[in-house]
């Protein structure tokens, strides 16, 4: 093909800046859009010169695309990946993947028998400043990870609430759960307690929590933590670190510090993760190789059985083991 076709369902924010990436890739081309919002639709298409369809079906019988960036919210994903994967279209699915593990796993199987390639929205892998720090880690012996996402709560309904979000650790922190999983390897079990300190005197129908702690183990027998809330106006964190009885490794945003007995150094990308992600998947697309794709589904799959174990954690009031690590 002398360039990917790509379609894009749901053209929110998230799909804006995956599409003004793409802009930057000679071998892409945005060709289709559909979103049930039609004048948003619209607006797009006429910017990155596509075509709008009224529906997911329409618009994946119509031929006009290879691969398909699916940037709906998590519950809004019925029967889409199928339905992609039958047709031979291949896929990049933003994270969170779903809400329910067992209908994900579903997909995950139907994805991989298709043959098709496929990527998720685990944008951080791409940093060089992530490599570097994977490399570095590749022989260590991690002991312990504390994890953070502080920030403010995003002003969209659907995301006040769980049963159409998931929660913070399933929307937002799913970044730092892939992180941990990327660079010190699978979990073996959460304990998680959420409270709902303050988010009710705003909104009174929200049923996330806006304070949460989780508590972990992973296979290789390191322990750690990951402190989540949506109440800091005035603090952001997105922050990993990694901690050995003869180093320590942080990943903050952009910027990896590795500190041993012989160094102390701080790096800081210069990279557009979106645009090194984008530029993966179209090559793996371009060249049938999934190998160039960093986080494919099953990736994200993974990552998601590890924040909703959580989410059943801090409603059964006792530890979850991931069962399929």
């Amino acid at each position: 093909m002398e360039k990917v076709r790509i379609g894009f369902i749901g053209v929110g924010g998230m799909a804006e800046y995956h599409m003004k990436t793409l802009k930057q890739i000679d071998d892409a081309v945005i060709t289709a859009v559909c979103d049930m919002n039609a004048d948003r639709a619209r607006e797009i298409a006429e910017t990155f010169g596509a075509k709008t369809y009224e529906t997911v079906i329409e618009m994946l019988d119509a031929g006009v695309i290879d691969a398909l960036y699916i940037c709906t919210p998590p519950f809004a994903r019925e029967g889409i990946e199928e339905a992609a994967a039958a047709r031979g279209i291949h896929l990049l699915s933003e994270k969170p993947t779903g809400l329910h593990m067992e209908e994900v796993r579903r997909k995950e199987q139907i994805i991989r028998d298709s043959g098709i390639i496929h990527s998720s929205g685990y944008c951080l892998r791409y940093l060089d400043t992530v490599q570097k720090a994977k490399m570095y880690l590749a022989n260590k012996q991690v002991d312990m990870v504390l994890a953070y996402r502080i920030g403010g709560m995003p002003e969209v309904g659907w995301w006040r609430l769980m049963e159409r979000s998931g929660g913070q650790l399933v929307e937002q922190s799913t970044h730092q759960v892939d992180l941990i999983r990327y660079l010190a390897g699978e979990f073996d079990y959460v304990q998680a307690n959420y409270e709902q300190r303050h988010i009710h005197r705003n909104y009174p129908e929200a049923t996330v929590y806006d304070v949460g702690i989780v508590s972990f183990g992973l296979k290789s027998g390191a322990l750690g933590t990951i402190s989540n809330t949506v109440l800091s106006r005035q603090i952001g964190r997105g922050d990993v670190e990694f901690f050995g009885h003869d180093f320590y490794v942080s990943i903050s945003g952009k910027t990896v510090r590795i500190v041993d007995d012989t160094q102390d150094v701080t790096l800081t990308s210069e990279m557009d993760f979106y645009l090194e992600q984008n530029r993966a998947f179209v090559a793996a697309v371009k060249t049938g190789r999934q190998e160039l794709v960093y986080g494919d589904y099953s990736e994200a799959a993974a990552t998601l059985e590890v924040t909703v174990a959580a989410n059943d954690s801090a409603v059964a009031k006792q530890p979850i083991t991931i069962t399929s690590a």
